[in-house]
């Protein structure tokens, strides 16, 4: 998952439950079959997921029967590669894919892999991959109206919003569906049939777990019901964290419908139950699908779950958006990397959360912090020289003290409890999580190395050192939006002449309903419960534009996923020059869904332009028949495509990755417009650029009218990057404008030598 529920080692234990962990119990039927796993195999057999050719003969045949015929199909060629016969086909099945992706998965031997792997229909093999998962004043901060009206939400009523997450927690306000009409006639999708809290408002309900068809979709973690609400919560006035961040929680189409699909558990989310769950939203109908989910690293496309199964969905003009990682800030650190999903950067509100420290000398101390416990006063403030984990306090007695944890302990809020003390003051030494404040079991208060050091001045400077630990408040941040510094940054690191991440939205401090079966703090040893939660990550950033998206189709239905994309990015909200990653940290900018709504101009693309982006890839016949489920796709790779270049994708960002700085560069970008706006309109060309950076724009001029809605033209990049003491890059940008409407696409030039 790619919530910010903890940091690295420092911290880990203390916060080991959050979003990466969760239990439940059930699951449906509908859509692909779902088979229960089989035991008996032994250690030798994997998970791997297969992609096979369609069977055309099934096209014509109703989905129960075409997807019967299709698993007779799966089981005749497993059972041809089978080692022994001491189970069957049907034993290994774990998936049949055959709604909208064309494969299944199976429990296989490496040598039964690799026989299957010669077979005619067979298009690639991949190994299971574990991904894991990776709100009141955030969409006052974007700007987007809370509304009652009643037209406007008949808009939005009409548009689904697909959540592949941990579940949901159905009996949340946020998801009532008072007022709301039945399920729009487009809705082709189920409620699993131990699943009964369906509604007008959560209209699906599914779960996948390694084929198991008893696992509930109830959310156990909280992650889920936190992203679910981010993007789509009713308007819930009063909503607070024990009286911190208080205000009206909501999302940002409150009208929307829910389908939910429960594909993370305690374990990881498996690439084969995620890749199952695109193939029913896909099949369902959904509008939008949200994956706050990441892997870590950024695969190959072909090899990327994710990317392949949202290749499906946005050809079928399903909008993808998912998170970039929280990886941050290492280069080339974004996960999620395939043109056809809308990256997710997180960025912080001008809302920050701090908690303070009152030292016995009078000292006030600032640190991160999320305690909502009543103000601990002035208990001794003590420092284990062993550190702070559960070895070095083992059998450690300090009733009511407050623990001192220097640099490189690992910190366990269980072991610190266990000891009796009230309290604990750590030492962050790492600046990744310096932007976000974390829950904990007991009232434990992070600071930073300066903080650290007045603390230990006051420490060393009395025999009997005290310390008050207050309630968290919230402080006014005049410098946001600014870019987390645990949000992965670019480049891609399959494609570096893509930018990703895309764009930026909140994801710190963000305020969103919970499910009672998590505590506050994901700790065992936390008994609260809350009915919302306050957490960060690239994971609460990815629903903002999910919602976002979800606002521009409630206005037009018939977008296609490259054009909603384009929408949010050509409209963002450019952001400081300041960050030393620039374009990379952040993408177009901060989302801006209202001025979305309405671009101007978009940069549309559709799967043909997409299939030629992979044939300048370097795909071949094989990888692109893999992507597309269709080996004929593989003839659009002709010699004119595989001419082209990656930088000739339809995008709304242009990415010039050079060898270093000092070295000459020169290169073109064809783009198109399609004019969305006024049918008689003139656009006229704007560039800003860096010294070393030249830019220009052929035409720079467009006049639409009626009869002509798309115009082409060319941008020319060349100079010789210079270095520039505290950037990587150099930032430009063109802007289209008629007066209006202002169509900007951001230019990054980058030395790509310095991230290999």
């Amino acid at each position: 998952m790619a919530a910010r529920t903890s940091p690295p080692p420092l911290l880990l234990a203390a916060l080991s439950v959050l979003f990466c962990h969760a239990t439940a119990v059930h699951n449906p039927a509908a859509g692909g079959e779902r088979i229960a796993p089989a035991a008996g195999h032994g250690d030798d057999t994997k998970v791997y997921v297969v992609f096979t050719e369609r069977q055309p003969a099934t096209a014509e045949l109703p989905e129960a029967e075409a997807g019967a015929a299709i698993a007779t199909f799966h089981y005749d060629m497993i059972a041809g590669v089978l080692d022994d016969d001491s189970s069957s086909a049907a034993d290994r099945v774990v998936y049949h894919y055959s709604r909208t992706l064309h494969g299944f998965a199976a429990r296989l031997t490496d040598d039964e892999k690799n026989r299957l792997a010669g077979m005619d229909g067979v298009l690639s093999i991949h190994e299971k991959v574990v991904y894991r998962p990776q709100t009141t004043r955030s969409w006052d901060f974007l700007g987007v109206p809370q509304h009652n009206d009643a037209t406007r939400l008949k808009f939005e009523n009409d548009v689904i919003i697909g959540m592949v997450d941990t579940g949901i927690w159905p009996d949340s306000e946020s998801f009532s569906d008072e007022g709301l009409p039945p399920p729009p006639a487009k809705w082709k999708g189920v409620c699993s049939k131990n699943f009964t809290s369906c509604n007008n408002k959560i209209i699906g309900a599914r779960s996948y777990y390694g084929g198991n068809t008893t696992m509930s979709v109830l959310d156990r973690e909280g992650h889920g019901t936190h992203t679910a609400s981010t993007a789509a919560g009713r308007a819930v006035a009063g909503a607070s964290l024990g009286g911190l961040a208080g205000g009206t929680a909501r999302g940002a189409v409150p009208g929307a419908r829910l389908a939910v699909y429960k594909v993370c558990w305690e374990e990881g989310c498996s690439s084969e139950d995620i890749l199952a769950a695109f193939d029913d939203a896909i099949a369902d109908g959904v509008d939008v699908i949200s994956a706050s989910l990441g892997s870590g690293i950024a695969f190959d496309y072909a090899a990327d779950p994710m990317a392949v199964g949202a290749f499906h969905a946005v050809r079928r003009g399903v909008v993808v958006s998912v998170s970039a990682g929280n990886s941050g800030p290492t280069l080339g650190s974004v996960s999620n990397v395939a043109p056809w999903t809308i990256s997710v950067a997180a960025t912080l509100t001008d809302r920050r959360i701090i908690s303070e420290l009152v030292l016995g000398n009078g000292r006030r101390v600032v640190g991160n912090a999320i305690t909502v416990f009543p103000n601990l006063g002035k208990p001794s403030l003590l420092m284990d020289p062993g550190g702070c984990d559960h070895e070095q306090l083992d059998g450690k007695r300090y009733k009511g003290a407050v623990l001192l944890c220097g640099e490189g302990a690992y910190i366990s809020s269980e072991a610190i409890s266990h000891t009796g003390a009230d309290g604990a003051i750590v030492y962050m030494f790492s600046d990744e999580d310096k932007d976000t404040a974390f829950s904990f079991a007991i009232p434990i208060v992070v600071v930073m190395q300066k903080e650290f050091n007045h603390i230990i001045d006051y420490y060393n400077s009395t025999s009997h050192p005290m310390v008050t630990v207050k309630k968290s408040v919230t402080v006014n941040d005049a410098a946001a939006p600014s870019v987390a510094e645990f949000s992965s940054r670019g480049p891609n690191m399959v494609t570096y002449g893509v930018l990703k991440p895309d764009i930026s939205a909140p994801g710190v401090d963000i305020l969103a309903a919970w499910t009672p079966k998590a505590t506050l703090s994901g700790s065992d040893v936390d008994a609260r419960r809350t009915k919302y939660n306050i957490i960060s990550g690239t994971s609460m950033a990815c629903p903002h534009v999910t919602g976002a998206a979800a606002y521009v189709k409630s206005v037009h239905p018939g977008w296609s996923h490259a054009a909603v994309q384009s929408a949010l990015m050509t409209t963002a909200t450019p952001m400081s020059s300041g960050e030393p990653e620039a374009e990379l940290a952040y993408g177009a900018g901060q989302v801006d869904p209202v001025r979305a709504r309405y671009p101007g101009l978009v940069y549309d693309a559709a799967e043909g332009d997409y299939v030629g982006f992979l044939c300048a890839q370097g795909y071949n016949s094989s990888q692109l028949a893999a992507m597309t489920g269709r080996r004929a796709a593989s003839a659009a790779c002709s010699a004119g495509a595989r001419a082209g270049a990656v930088g000739d994708l339809n995008y709304p960002s242009i990415t010039v990755p050079v060898l270093n700085y000092g070295v000459g560069f020169a290169a073109e970008f064809p783009r198109t417009v399609t004019n969305v706006g006024p049918a008689d309109s003139v656009y006229r060309a704007t560039v800003t650029t860096v010294p070393g950076v030249d830019v220009a724009v052929t035409p720079d001029e467009l006049a639409f009218s009626a009869g002509t809605k798309k115009l082409s033209f060319k941008v020319s990049v060349s100079g010789t990057l210079l270095p520039v003491n505290g950037t990587m890059g150099a930032s430009a940008s063109v802007v289209w404008s008629d007066g209006r409407h202002h169509v900007r696409s951001p230019i990054y030039v980058f030395p790509h030598k310095h991230v290999m």
